[in-house]
């Protein structure tokens, strides 16, 4: 154990189950709690911190309800918090305005404190997809051949020269069109497919098919390994397991030394406590990085295998050490 638990500032949206798989860890051991969305400033919540030759003092966040000094802090969990909620008296200009100040301000104040789980900008950093494939590639993680472009005519020859190929999404976020809001999933494609003109108008990322045996969600919190191995009989969920959950079976296995090595080194070099890895295994056995989330969903992970990974969060941010 690193020092005595004190209190933990969880930053998300008021409805947010996955954060309050942790809440209610924390709670069950008598750890004070503090939840505060973004949102609540600067109408819910204020701010202060004073700077008198050392480290931000007197940093306090405080709503009607709750209050939390930083100094007493031994854990940040940055979740999914919402943006600035302003005065509504305010006019647009006024709006942006406040916004620049705020962001600079209150997130300033935050972004000079910790420690996070994961600190957001690391988070930020981390969630670009040539940034992380090019760590994993740095630290030993075989990744599949991947091309990034805007270019139709590079897209097709890659798409033609590796044989066979999958387009897939930088984000998470959806589309919504004339038909209504659909999620946006990995997705086989051809050489033809590949002269749609659309493709010029950003950038797209293609990469080389893995033949699977099965895939891996490998949740780390703080050196602390939980894999998931994830099935399915579903052609859809063969390409794209999130495209149909309901297929899926999951159980919990051992991570491979090897893996262990090489994605410390990676979350060493992102700046991360916690990442939600995807790996495809090959039939060989071989463990292919795809991704690392490093905020991602885990809950579901946890209700399915059973392993304690809320537990291990709460570990984390009372500062136990574990490893």
């Amino acid at each position: 154990m690193v020092g005595a638990a004190r209190s933990v500032l969880v930053l998300t949206d008021r409805f947010d189950p996955t954060a309050d798989r942790v809440v209610e860890e924390l709670n069950s051991r008598d750890t004070t709690v503090v939840r505060i969305d973004v949102a609540d400033f600067p109408e819910r919540l204020s701010v202060s911190a004073e700077l008198n030759g050392g480290p931000w003092s007197a940093a306090w966040l405080q709503t009607a309800r709750r209050s939390v000094n930083l100094a007493d802090v031994s854990g940040i969990y940055y979740r999914r918090p919402t943006g600035f909620d302003f005065h509504p008296d305010l006019s647009a200009d006024e709006r942006r305005w406040s916004a620049v100040q705020a962001r600079m301000g209150f997130g300033g104040l935050l972004a000079a404190v910790g420690p996070w789980l994961n600190h957001p900008h690391h988070i930020g950093y981390a969630e670009y997809k040539p940034a992380q494939l090019g760590a994993a590639v740095a630290c030993g993680l075989p990744v599949p051949r991947t091309l990034v472009t805007n270019d139709p005519g590079r897209a097709r020859a890659f798409v033609t020269g590796v044989g066979r190929a999958v387009y897939k999404p930088f984000g998470g976020h959806g589309v919504t069109d004339t038909e209504g809001y659909r999620h946006v999933f990995a997705s086989v494609v051809t050489p033809e497919q590949c002269n749609d003109p659309n493709i010029a108008r950003t950038m797209h990322m293609f990469q080389q098919w893995v033949p699977k045996s099965y895939e891996v969600r490998l949740t780390v919190v703080d050196g602390r390994f939980f894999a998931a191995r994830i099935d399915t009989e579903s052609a859809t969920a063969y390409v794209d397991w999130r495209a149909d959950y309901e297929s899926l079976t999951y159980t919990a296995i051992e991570t491979p030394n090897f893996v262990q090595s090489r994605v410390n080194e990676l979350l060493s070099t992102l700046n991360l406590r916690f990442g939600a890895l995807d790996f495809v295994v090959a039939p060989d056995g071989k463990w292919w990085f795809l991704e690392c989330n490093p905020n991602g969903q885990w809950a579901w992970i946890e209700d399915q295998t059973g392993m304690p990974i809320a537990a291990a969060i709460a570990d984390a941010l009372e500062g136990y050490d574990k490893t």
